[in-house]
């Protein structure tokens, strides 16, 4: 084959492959796939977003918007005296922990629906029984009317409102987050096949 020849024939291969990453940024843009692969859906209305927040950790530490920025994360809502579902979520949490836990751009936050009860020793007390690492698995504890704001109207994990002290949340629910602080997909914490999901979605996710 002549210069010539082998010049036009790579010119045309890496036209044609331009074209396709061209146009996959396209259906990817216009469609939410690049290439065949779908993109996890964003739940919530148009603009839907985690508000900011300030709470406590296990370890004293103050944890904001902050410090998940740029990260994706799973939210649930627990109570260290629940006997019931809680214990089996938190199981299930360990899973998901133990997949993505050297992962730099993951974390796990476990908001409590008890902060009279569940103090800082408390929730450090639970938060080792479960294998917790304070930089990327938070047992946050707070004032328990923006633990409950925050997770009815941003982590949309409970679809009650507030009624007073008496109030209680009492939920199955896990959120993924984007680095956005965009709600990405919920899951049942008890159940096995979704937290297949979740790990399948978390995964998808960090391709995006």
């Amino acid at each position: 084959m002549s210069r010539k020849a082998i010049f036009y024939t790579s010119f045309f291969v890496l036209l044609s492959i331009g074209f396709m990453a061209y146009a996959g940024l396209l259906i990817k843009e216009s469609t939410g796939k690049f290439l065949g692969g779908e993109k996890l859906p964003v739940l919530g209305p148009p603009g839907h977003t985690v508000q900011g927040f300030s709470f406590t950790d296990q370890d004293s530490n103050r944890v904001t918007q902050d410090n998940v920025k740029g990260k994706i994360y799973v939210a649930e809502y627990f109570f260290t005296t629940c006997t019931n579902i809680c214990p089996v979520m938190n199981k299930n949490m360990e899973k998901i922990y133990a997949k993505y836990k050297d992962k730099p751009n993951f974390m796990i936050l476990s908001h409590t629906s008890d902060p009279d009860y569940d103090s800082i020793p408390v929730l450090k007390a639970y938060a080792e029984k479960h294998g917790a690492d304070p930089r990327n698995w938070h047992f946050l504890t707070g004032d328990k009317l923006q633990l409950y704001k925050l997770a009815r109207e941003s982590y949309l994990v409970d679809d009650g409102k507030f009624t007073g002290e008496d109030d209680f949340i009492h939920t199955q629910w896990f959120a993924l987050v984007d680095g956005e602080g965009q709600i990405r997909g919920l899951y049942e914490g008890t159940k096995a096949k979704d937290i297949d999901k979740l790990i399948t979605d978390i995964d998808r996710l960090m391709q995006e």
